[in-house]
Protein backbone atom coordinates (compact mmCIF):
# COMPACT_ATOMS: atom_id res chain seq x y z
CA UNK A 1 0.00 0.00 0.00
CA UNK A 2 1.18 3.56 -0.73
CA UNK A 3 0.71 6.83 0.58
CA UNK A 4 -1.80 8.75 -1.12
CA UNK A 5 -2.15 12.67 -2.47
CA UNK A 6 -2.25 14.18 1.56
CA UNK A 7 -0.11 12.18 3.12
CA UNK A 8 3.50 12.53 1.09
CA UNK A 9 6.49 13.92 2.83
CA UNK A 10 7.02 17.29 3.30
CA UNK A 11 10.07 19.17 4.80
CA UNK A 12 10.76 20.80 8.38
CA UNK A 13 13.27 23.56 8.98
CA UNK A 14 14.14 23.27 12.42
CA UNK A 15 17.80 23.97 12.23
CA UNK A 16 18.47 24.96 8.29
CA UNK A 17 18.37 27.34 6.74
CA UNK A 18 15.64 28.18 4.01
CA UNK A 19 16.97 30.74 2.06
CA UNK A 20 20.21 28.52 0.80
CA UNK A 21 19.65 27.33 -3.49
CA UNK A 22 19.86 23.98 -1.77
CA UNK A 23 17.36 24.11 0.70
CA UNK A 24 15.13 26.01 -1.50
CA UNK A 25 14.17 24.13 -3.89
CA UNK A 26 12.62 21.60 -1.22
CA UNK A 27 9.59 23.27 -1.04
CA UNK A 28 9.19 22.42 -4.42
CA UNK A 29 6.69 19.52 -2.83
CA UNK A 30 4.38 22.21 -2.34
CA UNK A 31 4.01 22.22 2.02
CA UNK A 32 7.19 23.40 4.09
CA UNK A 33 7.34 23.87 7.86
CA UNK A 34 9.69 26.78 9.14
CA UNK A 35 11.07 27.01 12.89
CA UNK A 36 11.89 30.91 12.62
CA UNK A 37 13.55 31.31 16.15
CA UNK A 38 15.74 28.36 14.90
CA UNK A 39 16.14 27.58 11.05
CA UNK A 40 17.25 30.85 10.27
CA UNK A 41 19.68 30.95 12.88
CA UNK A 42 21.96 33.96 13.40
CA UNK A 43 23.11 34.08 10.12
CA UNK A 44 23.37 37.68 8.41
CA UNK A 45 21.37 38.38 5.15
CA UNK A 46 23.56 40.67 4.06
CA UNK A 47 26.39 43.31 5.71
CA UNK A 48 23.90 45.73 5.95
CA UNK A 49 20.51 44.34 6.56
CA UNK A 50 19.55 42.40 9.82
CA UNK A 51 19.78 38.93 10.78
CA UNK A 52 16.79 36.73 10.19
CA UNK A 53 16.13 36.48 13.75
CA UNK A 54 16.42 39.61 14.74
CA UNK A 55 13.94 40.46 11.48
CA UNK A 56 11.20 38.00 13.05
CA UNK A 57 11.52 39.72 16.20
CA UNK A 58 10.95 43.00 14.87
CA UNK A 59 7.88 41.35 13.23
CA UNK A 60 6.44 40.46 16.48
CA UNK A 61 7.35 43.56 17.99
CA UNK A 62 4.86 45.34 15.30
CA UNK A 63 2.27 42.97 16.43
CA UNK A 64 2.84 43.54 20.02
CA UNK A 65 2.18 47.68 19.05
CA UNK A 66 -0.85 46.53 17.45
CA UNK A 67 -2.25 44.36 20.04
CA UNK A 68 -2.12 48.17 22.86
CA UNK A 69 -3.86 49.86 20.57
CA UNK A 70 -7.66 49.78 21.90
CA UNK A 71 -9.64 50.37 19.03
CA UNK A 72 -13.25 48.68 21.24
CA UNK A 73 -14.34 52.28 21.00
CA UNK A 74 -15.67 52.63 17.26
CA UNK A 75 -15.62 56.98 17.50
CA UNK A 76 -12.05 56.55 18.73
CA UNK A 77 -11.17 57.15 14.63
CA UNK A 78 -7.08 57.73 15.64
CA UNK A 79 -7.10 54.37 17.70
CA UNK A 80 -8.35 52.35 15.11
CA UNK A 81 -5.94 54.08 12.19
CA UNK A 82 -3.42 53.81 14.55
CA UNK A 83 -3.81 49.70 14.90
CA UNK A 84 -4.45 49.28 11.07
CA UNK A 85 -1.25 50.96 10.44
CA UNK A 86 0.12 48.56 12.98
CA UNK A 87 -1.20 45.31 11.07
CA UNK A 88 -0.39 46.38 7.90
CA UNK A 89 3.47 47.40 8.20
CA UNK A 90 3.15 43.72 10.51
CA UNK A 91 2.08 42.03 7.27
CA UNK A 92 4.29 43.67 4.68
CA UNK A 93 7.64 42.71 7.11
CA UNK A 94 5.92 39.11 7.48
CA UNK A 95 6.15 39.30 3.43
CA UNK A 96 9.17 40.25 2.82
CA UNK A 97 10.04 37.77 5.39
CA UNK A 98 9.15 34.89 3.96
CA UNK A 99 9.87 35.98 0.38
CA UNK A 100 13.11 37.63 0.66
CA UNK A 101 14.80 36.23 3.46
CA UNK A 102 13.40 32.93 3.27
CA UNK A 103 12.75 32.59 0.02
CA UNK A 104 9.35 31.27 0.22
CA UNK A 105 6.76 31.51 -2.56
CA UNK A 106 3.97 31.18 0.09
CA UNK A 107 1.46 31.57 -3.46
CA UNK A 108 2.45 27.70 -4.56
CA UNK A 109 3.71 26.37 -1.12
CA UNK A 110 1.61 25.66 2.26
CA UNK A 111 3.56 27.29 4.37
CA UNK A 112 2.92 26.35 8.28
CA UNK A 113 4.96 28.46 11.23
CA UNK A 114 5.87 27.48 14.32
CA UNK A 115 4.88 30.33 16.93
CA UNK A 116 5.59 30.07 20.43
CA UNK A 117 3.03 30.43 23.16
CA UNK A 118 4.22 33.16 24.58
CA UNK A 119 4.43 35.20 21.19
CA UNK A 120 1.07 34.40 20.50
CA UNK A 121 0.04 35.38 23.83
CA UNK A 122 1.76 38.79 24.46
CA UNK A 123 0.38 39.81 20.81
CA UNK A 124 -2.92 38.95 21.75
CA UNK A 125 -3.24 36.66 18.85
CA UNK A 126 -2.35 39.85 16.39
CA UNK A 127 0.54 37.58 15.61
CA UNK A 128 -1.15 34.31 14.29
CA UNK A 129 -3.30 36.40 11.89
CA UNK A 130 -0.17 38.87 10.60
CA UNK A 131 1.37 35.35 9.27
CA UNK A 132 -2.03 34.49 7.94
CA UNK A 133 -2.28 37.54 5.96
CA UNK A 134 1.04 37.41 4.75
CA UNK A 135 0.49 33.96 3.00
CA UNK A 136 1.13 31.51 5.32
CA UNK A 137 -1.05 28.39 5.07
CA UNK A 138 -1.22 27.10 8.79
CA UNK A 139 -0.30 28.40 12.24
CA UNK A 140 1.81 26.25 14.73
CA UNK A 141 1.42 26.29 18.48
CA UNK A 142 4.04 24.46 20.01
CA UNK A 143 3.38 22.96 23.49
CA UNK A 144 6.55 23.34 25.45
CA UNK A 145 7.15 21.88 29.07
CA UNK A 146 4.13 19.77 28.93
CA UNK A 147 1.92 23.02 29.04
CA UNK A 148 -0.92 21.67 26.78
CA UNK A 149 -3.69 24.31 28.73
CA UNK A 150 -1.79 27.43 28.39
CA UNK A 151 -1.40 25.96 24.37
CA UNK A 152 -4.91 25.72 23.60
CA UNK A 153 -5.34 28.93 25.70
CA UNK A 154 -2.88 30.92 22.75
CA UNK A 155 -5.42 28.81 20.32
CA UNK A 156 -8.25 30.72 21.68
CA UNK A 157 -6.17 34.19 21.47
CA UNK A 158 -5.39 33.40 17.81
CA UNK A 159 -9.06 33.83 16.76
CA UNK A 160 -8.16 32.12 13.38
CA UNK A 161 -10.55 29.40 11.74
CA UNK A 162 -10.14 25.75 13.80
CA UNK A 163 -8.76 24.16 10.39
CA UNK A 164 -6.04 26.90 10.25
CA UNK A 165 -4.44 25.27 13.48
CA UNK A 166 -1.91 22.76 14.09
CA UNK A 167 -1.21 22.08 17.68
CA UNK A 168 2.69 20.52 18.17
CA UNK A 169 4.14 18.57 21.21
CA UNK A 170 7.36 17.08 21.50
CA UNK A 171 6.89 12.84 21.95
CA UNK A 172 8.56 10.99 25.03
CA UNK A 173 8.16 7.72 25.78
CA UNK A 174 4.60 7.47 23.87
CA UNK A 175 3.57 9.52 20.73
CA UNK A 176 0.24 11.22 23.02
CA UNK A 177 1.60 11.86 26.14
CA UNK A 178 -0.54 11.46 29.22
CA UNK A 179 -0.97 14.91 29.26
CA UNK A 180 -1.98 15.55 26.12
CA UNK A 181 -4.62 12.70 25.87
CA UNK A 182 -5.99 14.27 28.99
CA UNK A 183 -7.00 17.18 27.15
CA UNK A 184 -7.96 15.68 24.25
CA UNK A 185 -11.54 16.66 23.93
CA UNK A 186 -10.36 20.08 24.20
CA UNK A 187 -7.60 20.17 21.73
CA UNK A 188 -10.29 18.67 18.89
CA UNK A 189 -12.13 21.99 19.40
CA UNK A 190 -9.87 24.35 19.11
CA UNK A 191 -7.52 22.75 16.05
CA UNK A 192 -8.06 20.77 13.11
CA UNK A 193 -4.34 18.98 12.94
CA UNK A 194 -2.17 17.59 15.76
CA UNK A 195 1.53 16.90 14.86
CA UNK A 196 3.71 15.15 16.99
CA UNK A 197 7.74 16.10 16.87
CA UNK A 198 8.95 12.51 17.18
CA UNK A 199 12.58 11.28 17.14
CA UNK A 200 13.05 7.67 16.35
CA UNK A 201 15.62 5.03 16.15
CA UNK A 202 14.83 3.02 12.75
CA UNK A 203 14.90 -0.12 14.66
CA UNK A 204 11.68 0.59 16.73
CA UNK A 205 9.49 1.75 14.08
CA UNK A 206 6.92 -0.90 13.99
CA UNK A 207 6.56 -0.85 17.82
CA UNK A 208 5.93 3.06 17.47
CA UNK A 209 3.34 3.48 14.71
CA UNK A 210 0.50 1.05 17.19
CA UNK A 211 0.02 4.66 18.93
CA UNK A 212 -0.81 5.80 15.78
CA UNK A 213 -3.32 3.08 14.78
CA UNK A 214 -5.43 3.71 17.61
CA UNK A 215 -5.34 7.06 17.66
CA UNK A 216 -7.10 6.95 13.90
CA UNK A 217 -9.52 4.91 14.98
CA UNK A 218 -10.72 7.12 17.98
CA UNK A 219 -10.86 10.48 15.53
CA UNK A 220 -13.11 8.67 13.09
CA UNK A 221 -15.71 11.45 11.52
CA UNK A 222 -13.69 14.18 13.94
CA UNK A 223 -11.84 16.18 11.28
CA UNK A 224 -8.81 15.68 12.68
CA UNK A 225 -5.68 15.10 10.95
CA UNK A 226 -2.44 14.17 12.37
CA UNK A 227 1.43 14.88 11.10
CA UNK A 228 4.45 13.27 12.06
CA UNK A 229 7.39 15.21 12.26
CA UNK A 230 10.25 12.97 12.60
CA UNK A 231 14.15 13.10 12.75
CA UNK A 232 16.48 10.57 13.96
CA UNK A 233 18.34 9.74 16.39
CA UNK A 234 21.37 9.31 14.26
CA UNK A 235 22.74 8.28 10.81
CA UNK A 236 19.67 6.78 8.56
CA UNK A 237 20.26 4.72 5.64
CA UNK A 238 18.38 5.85 2.66
CA UNK A 239 16.21 2.11 2.52
CA UNK A 240 15.79 2.50 5.97
CA UNK A 241 14.25 5.91 5.67
CA UNK A 242 12.17 5.22 3.02
CA UNK A 243 10.52 2.22 5.29
CA UNK A 244 9.77 4.12 8.02
CA UNK A 245 7.90 6.55 5.90
CA UNK A 246 6.28 4.11 4.35
CA UNK A 247 5.43 2.21 7.62
CA UNK A 248 3.78 5.61 8.66
CA UNK A 249 1.82 6.18 5.59
CA UNK A 250 0.26 2.88 5.58
CA UNK A 251 -1.57 3.88 9.10
CA UNK A 252 -3.00 7.54 7.43
CA UNK A 253 -5.62 7.37 4.83
CA UNK A 254 -6.42 9.49 2.71
CA UNK A 255 -6.31 12.90 4.31
CA UNK A 256 -5.75 11.98 7.64
CA UNK A 257 -1.99 12.26 8.02
CA UNK A 258 1.12 13.11 6.66
CA UNK A 259 4.96 13.08 6.93
CA UNK A 260 7.36 15.54 7.57
CA UNK A 261 11.27 15.08 7.85
CA UNK A 262 13.59 17.65 9.42
CA UNK A 263 16.00 19.01 7.81
CA UNK A 264 16.04 16.70 5.14
CA UNK A 265 18.46 16.66 1.84
CA UNK A 266 16.97 16.45 -1.03
CA UNK A 267 17.85 12.41 -1.18
CA UNK A 268 15.92 11.75 1.53
CA UNK A 269 12.70 14.16 0.43
CA UNK A 270 12.97 12.79 -2.70
CA UNK A 271 13.40 8.94 -2.02
CA UNK A 272 10.74 9.10 0.53
CA UNK A 273 8.13 11.09 -1.49
CA UNK A 274 9.11 8.10 -4.16
CA UNK A 275 8.29 5.40 -1.40
CA UNK A 276 4.72 7.17 -1.20
CA UNK A 277 4.16 6.79 -4.65
CA UNK A 278 3.08 3.47 -6.64
CA UNK A 279 3.41 2.45 -10.26
CA UNK A 280 2.16 -0.45 -12.31
CA UNK A 281 4.45 0.68 -15.20
CA UNK A 282 7.49 -2.37 -16.09
CA UNK A 283 10.17 0.31 -16.26
CA UNK A 284 9.29 2.02 -12.89
CA UNK A 285 8.54 5.15 -14.24
CA UNK A 286 6.16 7.91 -13.39
CA UNK A 287 3.74 9.50 -15.73
CA UNK A 288 3.96 12.73 -15.12
CA UNK A 289 1.72 16.32 -16.30
CA UNK A 290 3.50 19.40 -16.62
CA UNK A 291 1.19 22.42 -15.91
CA UNK A 292 1.48 26.17 -15.82
CA UNK A 293 0.63 27.87 -12.71
CA UNK A 294 -2.75 28.03 -14.17
CA UNK A 295 -2.82 24.49 -14.46
CA UNK A 296 -2.87 24.45 -17.90
CA UNK A 297 -1.12 21.16 -19.62
CA UNK A 298 1.90 21.60 -21.38
CA UNK A 299 2.75 18.40 -21.97
CA UNK A 300 3.33 14.48 -20.78
CA UNK A 301 6.61 12.83 -19.46
CA UNK A 302 7.74 10.67 -17.21
CA UNK A 303 9.64 10.51 -14.41
CA UNK A 304 11.98 8.27 -11.82
CA UNK A 305 13.38 8.70 -8.26
CA UNK A 306 16.69 9.93 -9.77
CA UNK A 307 14.40 12.65 -11.89
CA UNK A 308 12.61 13.78 -8.85
CA UNK A 309 15.88 14.20 -6.68
CA UNK A 310 17.32 16.28 -9.46
CA UNK A 311 14.39 18.25 -9.86
CA UNK A 312 14.63 19.03 -5.51
CA UNK A 313 18.60 19.60 -5.80
CA UNK A 314 17.97 22.36 -8.80
CA UNK A 315 14.40 23.34 -8.22
CA UNK A 316 13.95 23.29 -12.26
CA UNK A 317 12.13 20.97 -14.23
CA UNK A 318 13.53 17.72 -14.73
CA UNK A 319 12.69 14.38 -15.74
CA UNK A 320 13.46 11.41 -17.41
CA UNK A 321 14.27 11.04 -20.95
CA UNK A 322 13.25 6.75 -22.00
CA UNK A 323 14.81 7.32 -25.37
CA UNK A 324 18.32 8.62 -23.86
CA UNK A 325 18.11 6.88 -20.35
CA UNK A 326 18.84 9.16 -18.32
CA UNK A 327 17.82 12.67 -16.85
CA UNK A 328 16.25 15.31 -19.40
CA UNK A 329 17.11 18.63 -17.38
CA UNK A 330 14.58 20.57 -19.48
CA UNK A 331 16.44 23.79 -21.33
CA UNK A 332 20.04 22.54 -21.24
CA UNK A 333 19.85 22.26 -24.76
CA UNK A 334 17.24 24.81 -25.67
CA UNK A 335 17.60 26.98 -23.80
CA UNK A 336 13.81 27.04 -22.93
CA UNK A 337 14.45 26.07 -19.04
CA UNK A 338 11.73 25.85 -16.25
CA UNK A 339 11.38 27.07 -13.16
CA UNK A 340 9.83 24.47 -10.66
CA UNK A 341 7.45 25.24 -8.12
CA UNK A 342 5.41 22.00 -7.38
CA UNK A 343 5.41 18.73 -7.64
CA UNK A 344 2.10 16.66 -6.37
CA UNK A 345 0.47 13.34 -6.98
CA UNK A 346 -2.90 12.39 -8.42
CA UNK A 347 -5.39 10.93 -6.15
CA UNK A 348 -3.80 7.38 -6.60
CA UNK A 349 -1.01 8.35 -6.26
CA UNK A 350 0.68 6.89 -9.83
CA UNK A 351 0.93 9.90 -11.49
CA UNK A 352 2.86 13.14 -10.73
CA UNK A 353 2.32 16.65 -12.01
CA UNK A 354 4.86 19.53 -12.00
CA UNK A 355 3.79 22.92 -11.65
CA UNK A 356 6.47 25.55 -13.67
CA UNK A 357 6.90 28.55 -15.19
CA UNK A 358 7.85 27.85 -18.82
CA UNK A 359 10.71 30.24 -19.94
CA UNK A 360 12.53 30.53 -23.21
CA UNK A 361 14.70 34.07 -24.50
CA UNK A 362 12.82 33.35 -28.44
CA UNK A 363 10.16 31.80 -27.07
CA UNK A 364 8.18 30.30 -24.21
CA UNK A 365 7.74 26.93 -25.90
CA UNK A 366 7.42 23.52 -23.82
CA UNK A 367 7.03 21.50 -27.12
CA UNK A 368 9.98 20.79 -29.82
CA UNK A 369 7.28 22.08 -31.87
CA UNK A 370 7.88 25.48 -30.90
CA UNK A 371 4.52 25.32 -29.27
CA UNK A 372 3.62 26.74 -25.39
CA UNK A 373 2.13 22.71 -24.92
CA UNK A 374 2.51 19.71 -27.36
CA UNK A 375 -1.44 20.54 -28.30
CA UNK A 376 -0.38 23.37 -30.04
CA UNK A 377 -1.72 26.93 -29.36
CA UNK A 378 -3.49 28.10 -26.65
CA UNK A 379 -6.48 30.08 -26.98
CA UNK A 380 -8.79 31.71 -25.04
CA UNK A 381 -6.87 34.27 -22.55
CA UNK A 382 -3.51 32.46 -23.22
CA UNK A 383 -3.66 33.18 -26.44
CA UNK A 384 -4.44 36.58 -26.25
CA UNK A 385 -1.18 37.16 -24.07
CA UNK A 386 0.80 35.38 -26.48
CA UNK A 387 -0.64 37.45 -29.07
CA UNK A 388 -0.10 41.10 -27.18
CA UNK A 389 3.46 40.07 -26.39
CA UNK A 390 3.93 39.36 -30.17
CA UNK A 391 2.45 43.05 -30.45
CA UNK A 392 4.22 44.61 -27.91
CA UNK A 393 7.70 43.53 -29.99
CA UNK A 394 6.19 43.66 -33.51
CA UNK A 395 3.08 45.14 -34.18
CA UNK A 396 1.55 45.00 -37.91
CA UNK A 397 0.98 48.76 -39.20
CA UNK A 398 -2.75 50.40 -38.09
CA UNK A 399 -2.86 47.97 -35.11
CA UNK A 400 -5.08 49.10 -32.53
CA UNK A 401 -3.10 47.32 -29.52
CA UNK A 402 -0.38 48.99 -31.16
CA UNK A 403 -2.03 52.64 -30.39
CA UNK A 404 -3.15 51.56 -26.97
CA UNK A 405 0.60 50.63 -25.56
CA UNK A 406 1.97 54.08 -26.98
CA UNK A 407 -1.06 56.17 -25.19
CA UNK A 408 -1.26 56.13 -21.53
CA UNK A 409 -4.28 58.51 -21.64
CA UNK A 410 -6.55 56.22 -24.20
CA UNK A 411 -5.84 52.88 -22.66
CA UNK A 412 -7.16 54.27 -19.08
CA UNK A 413 -10.00 55.88 -20.32
CA UNK A 414 -10.89 52.48 -22.44
CA UNK A 415 -10.34 50.82 -19.21
CA UNK A 416 -12.69 52.85 -17.18
CA UNK A 417 -15.42 52.92 -19.79
CA UNK A 418 -15.31 49.20 -20.48
CA UNK A 419 -15.46 48.38 -16.71
CA UNK A 420 -18.54 50.82 -16.66
CA UNK A 421 -20.21 49.12 -19.28
CA UNK A 422 -19.57 45.70 -17.77
CA UNK A 423 -21.19 47.07 -14.42
CA UNK A 424 -24.50 47.99 -16.28
CA UNK A 425 -24.44 44.94 -18.15
CA UNK A 426 -27.67 43.04 -17.58
CA UNK A 427 -27.64 39.86 -19.72
CA UNK A 428 -26.04 36.95 -20.02
CA UNK A 429 -24.70 37.39 -23.00
CA UNK A 430 -24.05 41.30 -22.53
CA UNK A 431 -21.89 40.78 -19.24
CA UNK A 432 -19.78 37.38 -21.44
CA UNK A 433 -19.49 40.45 -24.25
CA UNK A 434 -18.64 43.59 -21.65
CA UNK A 435 -16.33 41.33 -19.50
CA UNK A 436 -14.10 40.14 -22.83
CA UNK A 437 -13.77 43.78 -23.55
CA UNK A 438 -12.37 44.19 -20.15
CA UNK A 439 -10.07 41.43 -20.67
CA UNK A 440 -8.42 42.26 -23.52
CA UNK A 441 -8.06 46.20 -22.13
CA UNK A 442 -6.76 44.92 -18.98
CA UNK A 443 -4.26 42.70 -20.69
CA UNK A 444 -3.02 44.98 -22.83
CA UNK A 445 -2.30 47.17 -19.20
CA UNK A 446 -0.61 44.05 -17.87
CA UNK A 447 1.39 43.18 -20.73
CA UNK A 448 2.77 46.68 -21.25
CA UNK A 449 3.64 46.40 -17.67
CA UNK A 450 5.58 42.94 -18.05
CA UNK A 451 2.77 41.35 -16.14
CA UNK A 452 1.55 37.96 -16.99
CA UNK A 453 -1.42 35.79 -16.63
CA UNK A 454 0.85 33.69 -13.90
CA UNK A 455 1.57 36.77 -12.17
CA UNK A 456 -2.08 37.51 -11.86
CA UNK A 457 -2.83 33.81 -10.73
CA UNK A 458 0.17 34.62 -7.24
CA UNK A 459 -1.75 37.43 -5.88
CA UNK A 460 -5.16 35.62 -5.90
CA UNK A 461 -3.93 32.48 -4.71
CA UNK A 462 -1.99 34.63 -1.46
CA UNK A 463 -5.42 36.51 -1.31
CA UNK A 464 -7.00 33.46 -0.45
CA UNK A 465 -5.12 32.57 2.65
CA UNK A 466 -6.10 35.62 4.29
CA UNK A 467 -7.74 36.06 7.42
CA UNK A 468 -8.13 39.67 7.90
CA UNK A 469 -10.93 40.62 5.61
CA UNK A 470 -11.64 44.23 4.44
CA UNK A 471 -14.84 45.86 4.35
CA UNK A 472 -14.69 46.08 0.68
CA UNK A 473 -16.51 49.87 0.31
CA UNK A 474 -16.26 51.43 -2.54
CA UNK A 475 -13.86 54.68 -2.58
CA UNK A 476 -15.59 58.24 -3.41
CA UNK A 477 -12.54 59.66 -5.06
CA UNK A 478 -11.72 56.64 -7.45
CA UNK A 479 -15.79 57.09 -8.38
CA UNK A 480 -15.40 60.40 -9.03
CA UNK A 481 -12.47 60.08 -11.07
CA UNK A 482 -14.11 57.53 -12.83
CA UNK A 483 -16.98 60.10 -13.50
CA UNK A 484 -14.49 62.66 -14.93
CA UNK A 485 -13.09 60.40 -17.27
CA UNK A 486 -16.54 59.07 -18.51
CA UNK A 487 -17.80 62.73 -18.60
CA UNK A 488 -14.74 63.65 -20.69
CA UNK A 489 -12.87 65.94 -18.18
CA UNK A 490 -9.05 65.55 -17.91
CA UNK A 491 -7.66 64.54 -14.61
Amino acid sequence: MACVHHSLPYPTFLHAHTATSAARALSGVGRVRIHPLTCPGVEGRSADGPSPLVEYERIVERNVQQSRVDDSDKSNKENAKLRKRYMKEGVAMAQRYLAQTLGLDVSVASVEIVLSIDSVLKTDGCLASCFLDAGCSHIVVRVKGGEVAKALEACDVTRVPRERLILQWKSGERLFPESVQSQMAAIEERVGTLSIQHTTPVASEKLEWEELKTWKQSSKGKDLRCIVQLSFAGDVSIDDLSATVQSISKVFDEDTGAISLVDPTATQLGMSYAACLKTDRADGFYPTIVVTRSNEALGLVYSSKESIIAALECGRGVYWSRSRGGLWRKGDTSGRHQTLHKIDADCDGDALRFMVTQHGEDRKAFCHLDTLSCWGEPNGIRHLEQTLARRLVDAPAGSYTKRLFDDDELLRDKLVEEAQELSEAESRQHVAEELADVLYFAMVKATKAGVSIDDAVVELDKRSKKVTRRKGDSKAFRIEAGKQILGGKKS
